[in-house]
């Protein structure tokens, strides 16, 4: 037999034993431990592509010891075409030995980006040349261009992740307006619409985002079209009713007043005075399944008269566009544009030109790109006519003195304008 002793230590050992699971068993299991973020896997912060040329899939990337992982990238094309009746009689004291030509060939893009997408602090750079073509609107050489918009450095921003949901950029930005993107390998045509044109391009100032789910808003405070005065406000909200359908509505306006003309001519190429003092607003649908992407948006632009920066009557434009692409393969696909736009005022009476074509006048354009991408490479060309209606026709004054029409051509008597453009290069 066991002594009594024995049991006793059997006893107390068991009971011991049991009270360690029990507390093993009601003790929370530790938290699982996060796996370390796969290097060079981020979400890049841009550029954005919005067509048939898509984004590098797996771009560069390495480490840079506490700053984390910097990706690198950018784009090199070059681009020609031919047009007729070029605005011959454009000109800018800013850019004396340039102007609209009937033909030429030149490079689109020249530019590199490096970027940290990842970590509290995230930072975008861009630099390089570019040229933006635009329907309706004269082009002047890539160099030209870069000179006297935004510089070698057109976008350079930072960036503060406060968490999942809410973050702060401040810098040279993308604007928040619009449908259409910026640089010619960003979008699905060469050329820029009729309704870019009444956009900004470019905002320096301060950004706040917010993303919860399908809903992401913007908010900025910024100079509008690259003017250095902080008088804008800007926004941004777009929601993604499914994985293929998305809405949104944007715009922005000056609370204050820029008097561009008080300015230098190279001061007013990139920030014209009616459209600094404007106000926009555009609500855009874009439909993205398989091979198809399409995408409407309607635009409304308004500039209120104010003759202390030499606005003495106000202006409205109205305008409608569809944008469309189908991939036919994965290397071909074939993209479309339809615009039509009008101004508000009198035909012929000289007052405020908000659309570009006088008062009162109207323009309508269509688009047509076929494009071929391999890998990094891609190869297109392009058709696009702009055709004009309520223009203001050229006079001569009893002294001889012509005073140009607010058309195409020499004469600014033109109404139609066909442009055949080819595009290519690599994006990196």
């Amino acid at each position: 037999m066991l002594k009594r002793s024995t049991l006793a230590g059997l006893a107390t050992l068991l009971l011991s034993s049991t009270s360690i699971l029990a507390a093993d068993l009601a003790a929370p299991a530790p938290a699982p431990v996060a796996p370390p973020a796969e290097p060079c896997k981020a979400t890049l912060l841009g550029p954005t592509y919005g067509g048939v040329i898509k984004a590098n899939p797996t771009p560069t990337c390495f480490a840079a010891g506490p700053l984390g992982d910097l990706y690198v990238g950018g784009a090199v094309t070059g681009y020609g075409y031919v047009q007729t009746n070029p605005f011959a009689s454009f000109s800018t004291p800013a850019a004396p030995n340039d102007r609209d030509r009937a033909a030429r060939f030149d490079f689109s893009n020249i530019q590199g980006v490096i970027q940290k997408p990842e970590g509290g602090f995230q930072f975008y750079v861009q630099a390089g040349g570019y040229s933006i073509p635009q329907l309706g609107f004269p082009t002047l050489g890539t160099f030209t261009q870069t000179d006297l918009l935004f510089g070698p450095v057109p976008v350079a921003y930072g960036k503060v992740q406060i968490n999942d949901e809410w973050s702060i950029q401040g810098g040279r930005m993308f604007t928040l307006i619009g449908t259409e993107l910026l640089f010619t390998y960003q979008n699905l045509n060469i050329n820029r619409g009729l309704l870019f044109v009444q956009e900004n391009f470019i905002n320096q100032g301060v950004q706040v985002n917010y993303s919860s789910g399908p809903l992401s808003v913007s908010l900025a405070g910024t100079d509008g079209f690259f003017s250095n005065e902080i008088t804008w406000f800007t926004g941004n909200v777009a929601y993604k009713l499914d994985d293929f359908n998305t809405i949104g509505v944007n715009g922005g306006l000056n609370l204050g007043r820029t008097n561009a003309l008080a300015r230098s001519p190279r001061y007013q190429f990139a920030t014209p005075n009616l459209q600094q003092n404007s106000g926009i607003f555009d609500i855009n649908y874009t439909y993205a399944n398989g091979p198809w992407i399409v995408s409407p948006y309607f635009q409304f632009t308004n500039v209120e008269r104010d003759p202390r920066v030499g606005i003495y009557n106000s202006a409205s434009t109205y305008s409608g566009a569809l944008l469309a692409a189908y991939s036919f393969t994965d290397h071909f696909s074939l993209a479309g544009r339809v615009e039509y736009i009008e101004q508000t005022g009198v035909r012929g009476s000289g007052t405020t030109n908000l659309l570009g074509f006088g008062a009162g006048s109207n323009a309508f354009s269509v688009t047509v790109t076929p494009t071929f991408t391999f890998d990094r490479f891609f190869f297109r060309v392009e058709y696009a006519h702009v055709e004009l209606g309520g223009i203001t026709r050229a006079n001569i004054s009893d002294t001889g003195l012509l005073t140009p029409g607010t058309g195409f051509g020499r004469t600014g008597n033109r109404t139609a304008q066909d442009r055949y453009m080819v595009e290519t290069g690599i994006t990196f």
